[in-house]
């Protein structure tokens, strides 16, 4: 920071016959250099230490091409099937019988529980076009947690670690599998039919 004079030049005083002289302005100049260099060190230091996230992607197992055209028939008492409208909201039903309206908090507590009961279970998801991502991503979410929780538990009676129990490599890996629990579920498109089927619960329809 540095100072110059304005005007040297001395003025005659108004009251008496002397020189008065004139004080000196200074100019003010401020360096920036060190504040820059303070705020690209703050960038490079949380640049360095800032974890970013990892993109989360979701495994969906899709069957083969070649699978494609068979069609599984499957006994509609072993049929569980998990319904979300365009409000979000969630039914749920076996074979033929009128969908229940559940919340989202009880969706595991059924699954787990109608998996129990059958082991023959399958589960049919349906979801409404207009119904959020999230609701998907949630029923998603729970079936591989259902399955995880499912081997690990079959996992501790063999005395094995979950880890193990997965290990294709594994000295056991065949008696494992014979025992691996596998959650069998397909997606179908929401018709007209599954409208009916709702209005008709919430007794809007015949």
């Amino acid at each position: 920071m540095g100072g110059a004079p304005v005007s040297d030049r001395p003025q005659k005083s108004s009251k008496g016959g002397g020189i008065r002289r004139p004080k000196r302005r200074l100019s003010i100049r401020i360096d920036m250099t060190p504040m820059v260099d303070i705020a690209f060190l703050l960038l490079i230091f949380y640049m360095v230490t800032t974890v970013f996230s990892m993109p989360q992607a979701m495994e969906v197992n899709l069957p083969p091409k070649d699978d494609t055209e068979e069609i599984l028939k499957i006994k509609e008492s072993n049929l569980l099937t998990i319904r979300v409208d365009e409000d979000n909201s969630f039914y749920w039903n076996i074979g033929r019988d009128l969908p229940i309206p559940m919340e989202t908090d009880s969706l595991r507590s059924i699954l787990v529980k109608e998996n129990k009961a059958n082991a023959k279970l399958s589960t049919l998801l349906i979801i409404h076009q207009d119904a959020k991502y999230s609701a998907m991503v949630d029923l998603l979410d729970e079936i591989d947690l259902i399955e995880r929780s499912f081997n690990a538990v079959t996992a501790k009676e063999l005395e094995v670690t979950l880890q193990e129990f997965n290990d294709s490599g594994h000295e056991r890996a065949t008696e494992f599998r014979a025992k691996k629990f596998s959650y069998r579920y397909a997606m179908a498109p929401w018709e007209s039919s599954d409208t009916r089927r709702i209005l008709k619960v919430l007794g809007g329809g015949e």
